[in-house]
C-alpha cells in the first residue's frame, strides 16, 4: 500500500498509540508540523502512529516529535531536502541526559546496526516524512541516489569522550537539558589517519578529505560536520587545541583553488561573497563562509578514524530542546525495557 519504506512493520493498534500517546506532551489532534512536499498536518497522534510502526519505545516519542519541531525551522529547508536530487536525508544528534537514558548509541558503530533507540528513532521520522510528507520516491522524492540515511539517520553525541563542550551547550543549552539537532546530510565519508601523531597532521587528513569538488559545501561555503573519533580528539586536545582552533584550521585548510572549482561540478550556480567574487584561478576559496559554520562532534568507539558528514548545503542545522511537559512519565532505563 505504499506505507512502509520495504520493511516489516509494527501495526499500529489503539493501544499501542495510546501508550505511545501517554508521552507525548500535546493532545492527540495537535499539530505538530507540515510536512512538505505534500504539506500534511503531522498531529501527535500521526506521528505516534508513524513511531509504533517504526518500532519506538514509547519512551523515545518525545525524541521524534522534537525532531519533528526542528525539520519545520525555516532555515532547515525540508521542503528543499525532501525534493531534491541530491542524496541528503535529516541526520538527528541527540545530545544531554536523555542520550544516556535512552540507551542511544553515541560509541562503536554509532553510524550502523545494532541500536534499537538509534534505529527506531531515525525510521519513526523517516516514515512520518515519507506517509504524511508524500515523499515518495520517484515521484515527490526526486534523489538520483539516496543514502541509507533515509531508512534511519539518528545518532547521539560521545559526550563522555567529548573534551570540550558538547554541541548542544556550544549552542546555548545547559548540560543538563536534552536536545535534538537536525542536519540535512550526506552519509557519512570516512577519515582514515591510523599514522599521524599531532593534531595538526590529523586534521591536515581530515581537511582534505573535507573539500571533495563534488559536495554541495564546495561552491555553496554551507555547513559541514566533522565528527572526531575519541582517539583522534585526545591526541589533538592533548596538545592543547579547543574545539574553535579546529574550525579555524579546517576553515583556512580545507580550500581549493578558483580555478580548480572552474572546471565542474556546480560552477556557476551560486554567487560567491563579495570578498571571493574576484577574477583570480589561485585565489583559495573555502568550504565554509566562516570557522563556525563547521558542526565539531566527538562521538564513535576506538580506532584512528574520524568522519566527515557533508549537508545540502541549502540547509542550517537546528537544535531544540526535548520537552516533556507536566504529564509525561519518568524517565528511566528500567521503564522503557519494561514498556
Amino acid at each position: 500500500r505504499g506505507w512502509t519504506d520495504g520493511l516489516p512493520i509494527v501495526p499500529p493498534t489503539r493501544e499501542r498509540v495510546e501508550k505511545m500517546l501517554e508521552y507525548a506532551r500535546g493532545e492527540p489532534g495537535e499539530v505538530v508540523a507540515a510536512i512538505p512536499p505534500k504539506q500534511c498536518e503531522a498531529t501527535m497522534e500521526k506521528l505516534a502512529v508513524n513511531a509504533v510502526m517504526a518500532g519506538c519505545l514509547p519512551s523515545y516519542f518525545p525524541v521524534v516529535v522534537t525532531a519533528m519541531e526542528a525539520l519545520k525551522a525555516e532555515e532547515f529547508n525540508l521542503y528543499g531536502i525532501q525534493t531534491t536530487t541530491h542524496v541528503a536525508s535529516p541526520l538527528i544528534l541527540v545530545n544531554g541526559p536523555m542520550a544516556g537514558e535512552l540507551d542511544i548509541n553515541a560509541g562503536y558503530n554509532v553510524f550502523g546496526q545494532g541500536w534499537m533507540a538509534n534505529a527506531t528513532i531515525g525510521r519513526a521520522v523517516r516514515l512520518a516524512l515519507f506517509n504524511i510528507g508524500g515523499a515518495s520516491p520517484g515521484v515527490l522524492d526526486r534523489a538520483t541516489f539516496g543514502h541509507p540515511g533515509k531508512y534511519s539517520y539518528c545518532i547521539a553525541e560521545n559526550e563522555e569522550a567529548n573534551p570540550w563542550e558538547p554541541l548542544h551547550v556550544e549552542r546555548g543549552h545547559a548540560p543538563e537539558t536534552s536536545t535534538v539537532t537536525v542536519i540535512g546530510a550526506e552519509a557519512p565519508h570516512n577519515i582514515n589517519d591510523h599514522v599521524s601523531t599531532t593534531a595538526e597532521g590529523i586534521l591536515i587528513t581530515a581537511a582534505f578529505t573535507m573539500c571533495g569538488m563534488g559536495t554541495n559545501s564546495s561552491y555553496l561555503m554551507s555547513e559541514a560536520m566533522l565528527v572526531l573519533g575519541p582517539e583522534h580528539t585526545e591526541i589533538i586536545a592533548a596538545e592543547g587545541w579547543s574545539k574553535n582552533d579546529v574550525k579555524r584550521f579546517i576553515f583556512e585548510t580545507a580550500r581549493h583553488p578558483r580555478g580548480r572549482l572552474k572546471k565542474g561540478g556546480m560552477w556557476g550556480m551560486f554567487d560567491w561573497p563579495e570578498e571571493y567574487n574576484v577574477d583570480d584561478d589561485d585565489m583559495m576559496l573555502p568550504i565554509l563562509r566562516k570557522p563556525e559554520d563547521l558542526m565539531v562532534i566527538v562521538a564513535g568507539g576506538s580506532g584512528r578514524h574520524s568522519v566527515f558528514v557533508p549537508t545540502f548545503g541549502i540547509t542550517r542545522s537546528v537544535t531544540r530542546p526535548i520537552a516533556l511537559g507536566d504529564g509525561n512519565p519518568a524517565f528511566s532505563v528500567e521503564d522503557f525495557r519494561r514498556h
